[in-house]
């Protein structure tokens, strides 16, 4: 596949998530579920909200811009949620951008990175304000580095940036931590039987290995801290509750057809049957903020983002793995190696997988467009009232506002939201101790003294 076949397709990838950055930006969609809160206690703490130090290194990098506003004497709440979500959305997209540049020029890994994007990064990013969807993007963007050559100096400089903010990432780098620092050893002693080996660029290869082992250290640690919490809990027992989120069981559906055929039958990746398997794929993607037409439970539901998030790391390793495979494997190769080493091959794959990625912002735009309704109703609620406001009262179980309501998160929303001092604070008759939020911080009513949304 030539540079000038691959062109398209890449610019297409990155043209659509920076329009995906500044869409979510104008409509503060960071303030979804936890954001709110996590963003009223920044104002009214004028501080990071970081509550938890195992992840505290992404909350730093996505919560400095609005800090910083804050301590520059900014009070206009609703431009304070713009940056802050522009922020949340912004750094997933530059590494995902700087993996699609680094693999735009080998064909089976660009189609790689853009199936991540489609079956890992937009069915579970309606809920950006999870760590895990920076964390994500960080192992791609490091997978990409070790596997198209580790020779320039400011390729370990990237390593050990993208190692550092690993360490206190995710509790995903309990697996993607060993994974990552594999690959990156890898990747360095290639460069030294190759004779292409710095000095400098190794020892900082080195050096990032090391920080994805202490990320996986960091991983576990938290994961054995807060084994026993009833809020973890309840995450693991609904690790296997993916099937919920139609976004993400679509394409996942999709690869693992793609996956199993092809290894029974590596010979058809030279006909036509991929691409019309990933056609289809892209159409029902495209299809899934319709079905609820045909059946009301079949719908988008933005909290199964959340759900989905655990599966999604399973899936994303898998991946990275066979991205390894494909270009680590020299001796013997089986046979289905071989077929995807065909150019005919990648191009048919890059461009499949860009329709198919094309096809899975289009239920990420029907429940944006559905935020931007919530938010107003919200915003109503807020502005043409004063006092508290009964939440039970309202029709927040109803379609389409149970799509995005929190009850805990009301009192966070409503102080954002205001626009003078007095107006409504919307909440639910409860004293969140039977299902308390995990942060003791979260579920109480800020002052926001001197905020307003404008």
């Amino acid at each position: 596949m030539s540079a000038q076949d691959a062109r398209g397709p890449y610019r297409a990838a990155v043209l659509l998530l920076w329009a995906l950055v500044v869409l979510n930006s104008a409509i503060a969609r960071g303030l979804f579920w936890d954001g709110a809160s996590f963003l009223a206690n920044m104002l009214n703490f004028r501080t990071f909200h970081d509550f938890y130090r195992e992840r505290e290194h992404v909350a730093w990098l996505t919560q400095a811009p609005a800090v910083l506003l804050v301590e520059l004497g900014l009070r206009d709440s609703r431009l304070i949620a713009i940056v802050y979500s522009a922020s949340l959305f912004a750094w997933p997209a530059i590494l995902y951008h700087f993996a699609l540049a680094r693999v735009r020029h080998r064909p089976i890994l660009l189609a790689a990175v853009m199936a991540v994007l489609a079956a890992v990064y937009l069915p579970t990013s309606f809920f950006i304000i999870g760590e895990y969807n920076i964390a994500y993007a960080a192992a791609v963007a490091t997978m990409a580095v070790a596997l198209t050559g580790l020779t320039r100096r400011r390729d370990g400089v990237a390593l050990c940036a993208l190692g550092a903010l690993s360490i206190a990432s995710y509790e995903a780098m309990i697996y993607l931590g060993p994974l990552l620092a594999a690959a990156i050893l890898w990747a360095r002693r290639q460069a030294q039987q190759e004779g292409a080996a710095d000095d400098i660029a190794q020892l900082l290869a080195l050096l990032a290995a090391l920080a994805f082992l202490a990320a996986a250290f960091v991983a576990t640690v938290a994961i054995v801290e807060y084994w026993d919490h009833a809020y973890f809990m309840r995450v693991r027992a609904a690790s296997f509750d993916f099937w919920q989120n139609l976004q993400f069981v679509v394409p996942l559906t999709g690869l693992a057809v793609l996956a199993i055929v092809s290894l029974a039958r590596p010979a058809w990746l030279r006909g036509r049957g991929p691409v019309v398997l990933l056609a289809f794929v892209a159409a029902l993607l495209a299809a899934t903020p319709f079905l609820r037409w045909i059946h009301p439970q079949a719908m988008l539901f933005p909290p199964s983002h959340y759900v989905a998030r655990t599966a999604a790391g399973w899936l994303l390793a898998a991946m990275l793995v066979a991205m390894w495979l494909h270009v680590g494997w020299h001796r013997r190769k089986p046979r289905l190696l071989v077929e995807l080493a065909q150019p005919e091959v990648g191009r048919r794959l890059v461009a499949a997988f860009t329709v198919v990625l094309l096809a899975a912002a289009v239920p990420d735009l029907a429940l944006s467009r559905l935020w931007v309704g919530y938010l107003g109703y919200f915003r109503g609620l807020v502005t043409s009232h004063a006092g508290f406001v009964r939440a039970n009262e309202l029709p927040m179980d109803e379609w389409p506002y149970r799509l995005f309501a929190q009850s805990w998160t009301y009192p966070a929303l409503s102080a954002l939201l205001h626009s003078a001092p007095g107006q409504g604070i919307v909440l639910l008759d409860k004293d969140y101790r039977s299902n308390p939020p995990f942060d003791p911080a979260c579920g109480t009513l800020p002052r926001l003294d001197g905020f307003a949304w404008r």
